[in-house]
């Protein structure tokens, strides 16, 4: 499953570079909004149904859904020839797809792993799996930077599916993690219903507030860096993959000794922190900070809200509560996605990335106001 959830996760993060398509195609930076956010708008509106699903039909067979629409849309994006507005609606249902089968792999992979882990060692766990994912992000825009100097757009989207192909195979030699149990206290939570615990409010609102420092780096740190010259854009996701990584070789086990709300407050402010350079970065060295800096920050926060909507919850639930997460971060990334690219437009990319980090800030307030209160 790591080898699936990494050729995955590469196949994702070889779209960071997108944007660059959509201005070369005459979008502006509202329109690097609407394509990067209307991608996870369908995660987050489909959570419901694609939770519900995973615990109902398992988690394999999501899993295998999932990953023929993450191969079909690289495959139909070739097709995509002339300036963007001769065929923007078409290319915004294809991106309504590709966001449907990234939603359907996410939410089952970590569904799958909350079902093997011991209870005691879930961010550990979570967090070493995730390893897998976060060398995906740092190989998807290496890759997709290197095809596109030589093989432009149409060399980038065979990869994506290449990668997306690589990950259908793979997981096929899997069993299925859980086996659902109809029990009459299980059987009439649905995924509305779980959200009004005071967990999950918490949750869903400390992910979303992550899915906008998501947004502001997936989708905006390309036209920054190529605005202003630095080189090689993948620089920044391999220190961000690079940060991540090495943050959970040792935060992990840190967590499930001493609670995740110990953890989380650095992991908020870690992000926020390299969000904050980059208005002021004009050098590779800086690049690299500011990637180091929130990836660290996503190496403590992607485990920790994984482990609190998870912990303690019965296995016929585990692919709701993973859907509150992942549903979280889904519409934060959607309507940061959006409202940032209008702002980027209106004010610039400065501006732009000072309002996700402040937004970003107001997590430290929920965390303090509400945080107490959960059951993590």
């Amino acid at each position: 499953m790591a080898l699936a959830n990494l050729c995955h996760t590469a196949s994702f993060s070889a779209f960071f570079l997108l944007p660059l398509y959509v201005l070369e195609q005459g979008g502006s930076q509202g329109d690097v909004g609407m394509v990067m956010g209307i991608f996870s708008m369908a995660s987050a509106v489909c959570r419901p149904w694609i939770s519900s699903m995973i615990d109902r039909i398992g988690r394999k067979r999501s899993y295998t859904l999932g990953s023929i629409l993450m191969l079909t849309a690289p495959l139909l994006y070739l097709g995509l020839h002339d300036p963007l507005g001769t065929y923007y609606p078409l290319f915004i249902l294809l991106r309504l797809m590709h966001g449907v089968g990234l939603a359907i792999c996410f939410t089952a992979v970590f569904t799958f792993m909350a079902d093997i882990l011991p209870q005691g060692r879930l961010n550990e766990g979570i967090g070493m799996f995730g390893i897998s994912g976060l060398l995906g992000i740092a190989l998807g825009p290496i890759l997709a930077e290197a095809t596109l100097a030589r093989y432009g757009f149409t060399g980038l989207f065979l990869v994506a599916g290449s990668l997306a192909a690589t990950a259908l195979l793979a997981h096929q030699p899997l069993q299925e993690s859980h086996t659902r149990h109809t029990s009459t206290t299980d059987r009439h939570v649905s995924f509305f219903g779980l959200l009004k615990r005071e967990k999950f409010i918490v949750v869903g609102l400390l992910s979303l507030m992550f899915g906008v420092g998501l947004a502001a780096t997936g989708s905006f740190v390309a036209p920054l860096a190529e605005a202003r010259g630095l080189g090689y854009i993948s620089i920044y996701f391999f220190c961000y993959s690079g940060g991540a990584i090495a943050v959970r070789f040792v935060s992990g086990k840190l967590a499930d000794e001493v609670g995740e709300r110990a953890i989380l407050p650095y992991g908020i402010f870690l992000y926020i922190a390299g969000i904050l350079v980059l208005p002021f970065t004009y050098s590779a060295l800086l690049l690299c900070v500011a990637g180091a800096l929130s990836g660290i920050g996503h190496g403590l926060l992607f485990p920790l809200l994984n482990t609190m909507a998870v912990r303690d919850e019965p296995g016929d639930l585990r692919g709701k509560a993973t859907g509150i997460f992942t549903g979280g971060i889904d519409t934060g990334i959607f309507a940061g996605s959006l409202i940032l690219g209008y702002i980027g437009d209106w004010f610039g990319l400065n501006i732009l990335f000072f309002c996700a980090g402040l937004c970003m800030a107001s997590a430290f307030i929920i965390f303090r106001f509400r945080g107490s209160k959960t059951e993590a």
